[in-house]
């Protein structure tokens, strides 16, 4: 191995443009950390929202972007056990994954079924996790109920649909073109409509019986979360995952008490530290995975070097599924 490698480094806080592929060291992993070969960085909106400054977390530059990834297991660090070097593995690490070698918090360590290939298992984390909690943990969906999930082709779109089936709910999808609500229909949504169609609020309440919807997974916020409180039913969860239209959303609470609404957010980073929930959601995950009912959606794959343009498509919304980052290529 050489001592340095190739990374996407960001210098200064702002669009895709800013990330520059540069030559630097490659990380030693110290106590408690995996250093890992990256075979696969799963791209989120959030990774863009981090270059952008806009992130949850604040961003410090200079840093490497990429937060979730998978690959092999080059070396350990001191006091890491239960893992070897040659295993693959999935990471969620915060940042640095854009890079040929990343290190990682022994902590961090996602497990996924070993039947995924390295572009899958980048795919799976934070998009079936979160999916996973949407549905569950926080949304305490119930077989039979009718969910709504929004930007239904994306990565959180296909794994919520995929998911919530297996779960036996009855899924309405909404995407932006005709060929995304095919993709959602090829993975189980029951009823599909265009995100634009000027009476979605009504034919989304119809299609749920006239009632409206028992679960929304609320993704796109700004004006649409106004349609959101509209098109739930009575005594509805909302569950705010994202903010994709960075616009700002406005909630009154009388809102909420005329039908006895809830408005759940969602952040998986804070969730992860919940070693029983964590434990509960790849314990049901992973048996869906290994029965062939769920199946990471990898979407367009891109070299290293093409980063600012894998970010700029996700940003554009011209992908489906999970943005693929390979730093092998």
């Amino acid at each position: 191995m050489t001592d340095t490698m190739k990374a996407i480094r960001v210098d200064r806080l702002g669009p895709p443009d800013v990330m520059q592929l540069q030559d630097v060291a490659v990380p030693s992993p110290g106590p408690g950390e995996v250093r890992i070969e990256v075979e696969a960085v799963g791209i989120n909106f959030a990774d863009a929202l981090a270059v952008a400054g806009e992130y949850l977390t604040r961003t410090r530059v200079p840093y490497t972007p990429g937060m979730e990834f998978a690959g092999i297991v080059d070396a350990l660090g001191e006091g890491v056990s239960g893992v070897q070097v040659g295993q693959r593995v999935a990471a969620l690490g915060g940042s640095g994954a854009l890079a040929r070698y990343a290190t990682v918090n022994a902590a961090g360590l996602v497990p996924v079924p070993q039947t995924l290939t390295g572009a899958q298992a980048a795919a799976f984390p934070v998009s079936y996790f979160t999916a996973y909690h949407a549905l569950q943990t926080l949304g305490r969906g119930e077989s039979g109920e009718w969910v709504l999930v929004q930007a239904a082709a994306g990565a959180l779109g296909t794994a919520s649909i995929q998911l919530a089936s297996a779960l036996g709910l009855n899924v309405i999808a909404l995407a932006s073109t005709e060929e995304k609500l095919d993709i959602a229909r090829r993975l189980g949504a029951d009823v599909t409509l265009l995100q634009d169609d000027p009476d979605r609020v009504k034919k989304v309440r119809d299609a749920a019986g006239g009632r409206g919807v028992p679960l929304i997974l609320e993704v796109v916020g700004g004006k649409r979360f106004q349609e959101s409180l509209e098109m739930a039913a009575s005594r509805g969860r909302i569950i705010v995952i994202g903010n994709a239209s960075r616009e700002q959303a406005n909630l009154r609470p009388v809102e909420l008490m005329k039908r006895n609404l809830t408005v759940t957010g969602l952040w998986l980073t804070s969730l992860m530290t919940d070693a029983t929930v964590t434990a509960e959601a790849a314990r049901v995950l992973g048996e869906l995975v290994a029965s062939g009912r769920v199946v990471p959606q990898v979407g367009p794959t891109y070299a290293l070097a093409q980063s600012v343009q894998a970010f700029e498509d996700l940003l554009n919304r011209r992908t489906t599924g999970k943005v693929i980052i390979e730093p092998g290529r």
